[in-house]
């Protein structure tokens, strides 16, 4: 009787398909021939740190010889003057199994090309130290590097261009812009900038863990923040107006701080009116009073 044999064997890859790819490779088997069980669905990480293959588990079922046919017994010859010589037995057939060729491994998906970056910077302040600037340029080095990759992560092709702001009014301090250029660049930008928010909190997160400091860099896509400053500043004066005429407080909508920052420092010197921040959280807003 002929028994089935099961093969059983581990395989890796850099996603749970690649591995599998690679088992039935080993096995020179079929998809359909096995039996998958997927041990670990492996992880990219974060910019390659924490990533692990994914682990399959692939059972072959190794298909069974077949029986071997039975030849009939030769027929006694019939008496005769001369005995004739035995006719040999043939023996078992012996069947080849045919084995299946391997499957193909799929192609793995295409990079994007890396975004060409562009770093055009203005000229240093003289009234700057040397270690201020030293620290502003390995800073932009630094950010540069960590925004293009994750924008590499991201799929996104784009130019970057690194600037220096004006001089703050309150410190006098000036910060690094980097600028990303690009096609169909709203979803960097996302609903009222909060992806935009949210790339720069990250990315200043990561540059600082690398130059084992605050970093300060601004990110703007396509002048986005320098719009949205124009119109704050607009609704700033336009607010700032009515209740100087109306002689009633009014609140804005809620902003995150940089935008409040604009408001604040937009009607610091109106003779009619004053600011200050009210509320909580991701609801703080900037609140106009009327001066008495």
């Amino acid at each position: 009787m002929s028994i089935e044999q099961e093969r059983k064997i581990e395989a890796q890859g850099s996603d749970v398909e690649a591995a599998i790819a690679s088992g039935l490779a080993k096995l020179r088997a079929n998809r359909a021939d096995v039996e998958i069980e997927v041990l670990d669905r492996g992880s990219k990480g974060l910019l390659g740190i924490g990533a692990r293959d994914a682990i399959v588990r692939l059972t072959y079922v190794v298909p069974a010889p077949p029986e071997p046919v039975k030849q009939p017994a030769p027929a006694k010859p019939a008496v005769s003057a001369k005995p004739e010589a035995p006719v040999p037995s043939s023996g078992p057939v012996k069947t080849a199994v045919p084995i299946p060729a391997p499957l193909p491994t799929p192609p793995s998906p295409a990079k994007p090309e890396p975004q060409p970056v562009s770093v055009s910077q203005t000229a240093v302040p003289q009234d700057e130290s040397d270690d201020d600037v030293a620290q502003r340029e390995q800073e932009r080095d630094t950010a540069v590097t960590v925004i293009g990759d994750l924008l590499e992560k991201m799929r996104v092709t784009a130019s970057l261009d690194v600037s220096l702001s004006d001089p703050d009014d309150l410190t006098g301090k000036r910060v690094n812009i980097i600028e990303i250029h690009g096609q169909d660049m709203s979803s960097l930008i996302g609903p009222r900038g909060e992806t935009l928010n949210s790339l720069q909190y990250i990315s200043r997160l990561m540059v600082g863990h690398q130059i084992k400091q605050r970093a300060s860099f601004v990110i703007d896509v396509e002048s986005y923040r320098q719009r949205r400053e124009q119109a704050l500043m607009r609704l700033a004066e336009r607010m700032a107006h009515k209740v100087a005429k109306r002689k009633r407080a009014m609140s804005l909508e809620p902003m995150p701080p940089h935008e409040r920052r604009i408001v604040h420092m937009a009607l610091r010197d109106d003779k009619y009116v004053y600011t200050e921040s009210t509320g909580e959280g991701k609801r703080r807003k900037v609140r106009i009073i009327p001066k008495k």
